[in-house]
């Protein structure tokens, strides 16, 4: 495989994760690449205020396009790409995917591989598998790759039913440079914390597995961040702080006694498909409690290294039986983990394979 591939990747946004849950995954994987001698350019439309709530300034490991609202603007992204040895297309732009999905494919060719990779991928299987008039429909078959950020082999198995050439799993994983234990903040104190956007098909969730939980514990106090929560009922011993950008989570995942993952409902069906939230935590040391789903097992383990609940009643009683010692023991075990096994450099390499084995396949 050629070594320093020049790459054009089309996301939602690589500078801020307002309303962008997938920056640190973008981040992690990009960064990863570029350490690897790849070179990336990285797209993003002008859209939904991120520019106004950016988290980062243009890193030095990518070149970040970030390009008017407009269809114009988009098609002229698409012409810069023009001539890349690799051309991706994240899903969930925010603006004009279905323009950017036909557009990258027009420059498909033997020097140009055509990538699409699904960042919400049950979401996506479900969304044309109940419409198959669906434009994507059509185009899977005609990418060199499908990549998704989870979903093992249901995942798989599903896209390569809709005629998918190869779909390979690069899940989410930990950036030491950006997720790693720091000292505590009072302004993050809890015994529970939960962060993540409220999101239709994640608010019952986060009702069972968190707010109902705080409603049965008022003895214990309750951290809530994210975006959309300022007018849902919440119990007074939840503090609900609004958007937490990058630069806090640290302090946000390592000052609670725990903290929640709560996977979205399409994530927790499809299992496999842990979220960066979870890594991030585990990269801080955290003690980690997640929400049941197939599949934990295959990157922290139960018992040991995170602890699953199959409902509220059972955070509860994790949490009345918690103890600071504890806490403390299963977050350590948790970050020699994913430093050993779940970093960006890990699923770099794994990413370099995956090209490695298409090019062979190719040359054959």
């Amino acid at each position: 495989m050629k070594r320093n591939l020049n790459i054009a990747f089309f996301g939602s946004s690589l500078v801020s994760a307002y309303w962008n849950g997938a920056a640190t995954y973008y981040r992690g994987i990009i960064r990863a690449l570029h350490e690897r001698g790849h070179q990336i350019t990285f797209y993003e439309p002008d859209a939904f205020e991120r520019q106004q709530h950016r988290d980062i300034p243009d890193p030095d490991w990518a070149k970040v396009v970030v390009y008017p609202a407009d269809e114009r603007s988009a098609f002229h992204a698409l012409e810069e790409a023009r001539g890349s040895d690799m051309i991706i297309k994240a899903s969930g732009v925010g603006l004009f995917d279905e323009l950017l999905e036909r557009g990258v494919l027009e420059f498909q060719s033997p020097e140009t591989l055509v990538a699409f990779w699904d960042i919400d991928a049950p979401a996506t299987l479900e969304r044309v598998q109940q419409h198959p008039e669906d434009p994507f429909h059509q185009l899977i078959p005609k990418y060199d790759l499908i990549l998704t950020y989870g979903g093992g082999k249901p995942v798989v198995e599903a896209y390569d039913d809709l005629g998918a050439r190869q779909c390979v799993p690069i899940y989410n994983a930990l950036d030491p440079h950006t997720h790693h234990p720091v000292g505590p903040d009072q302004r993050f104190e809890a015994d529970l914390a939960f962060l993540g956007n409220r999101l239709p098909d994640r608010e019952k969730r986060v009702e069972e597995f968190f707010l109902n939980v705080a409603a049965n514990l008022p003895e214990k106090t309750f951290l809530l961040g994210g975006n959309g929560w300022q007018d849902k009922t919440m119990t007074p011993n939840v503090n609900y702080v609004g958007h937490v950008y990058t630069r806090d989570h640290n302090a946000f995942n390592c000052t609670p006694k725990a903290v929640i993952n709560i996977n979205r409902d399409s994530m927790a069906r499809y299992g496999f498909s842990p979220p960066p939230r979870m890594f991030e935590a585990a990269g801080a040391g955290a003690c980690l409690i997640t929400d049941a789903w197939v599949g934990i097992e295959t990157f922290l383990e139960p018992g040991e290294e995170v602890l699953v609940a199959e409902n509220g009643d059972e955070v509860a009683e994790i949490m009345e039986a918690l103890t600071t010692k504890r806490a403390g023991a299963l977050g350590r075990a948790a970050l020699r983990r994913v430093l050993s096994e779940h970093t960006y450099t890990h699923r770099a390499q794994q990413f370099e394979e995956v090209l490695q084995n298409i090019m062979r396949e190719a040359i054959a």
